[in-house]
């Protein structure tokens, strides 16, 4: 299980697992429950680099950042670190 601190969003952290570069059981701390929720399961299965475009740009009201952008951040630290090894 991957986990993930959050930065400027209601969301605390971010769970994950990734298994075939597909992304597993996220789950948000905090936020807009019902929608971090439906996002959960909409990524499921998905590829992770796939996520990362989809979301990566994503902006909450005026806020720089969203829920699903620091999903995408998330990922892209984990690939990093995953290519480090």
């Amino acid at each position: 299980m991957y986990r993930y601190k959050t930065h400027g969003v209601c969301s605390r952290e971010i769970s994950f697992d990734v298994k075939d570069n597909k992304l597993t059981d996220v789950s948000f701390v905090g936020g807009c429950i019902g929608n971090l929720r439906g996002i959960s399961i909409l990524v499921d299965g998905m590829d992770i680099d796939l996520v990362i475009e989809k979301f990566k740009n994503v902006k909450c009201g005026k806020k720089s950042t969203s829920c699903p952008a620091q999903l995408a951040k998330a990922l892209e630290e984990y690939k990093e670190k995953a290519t480090v090894k």
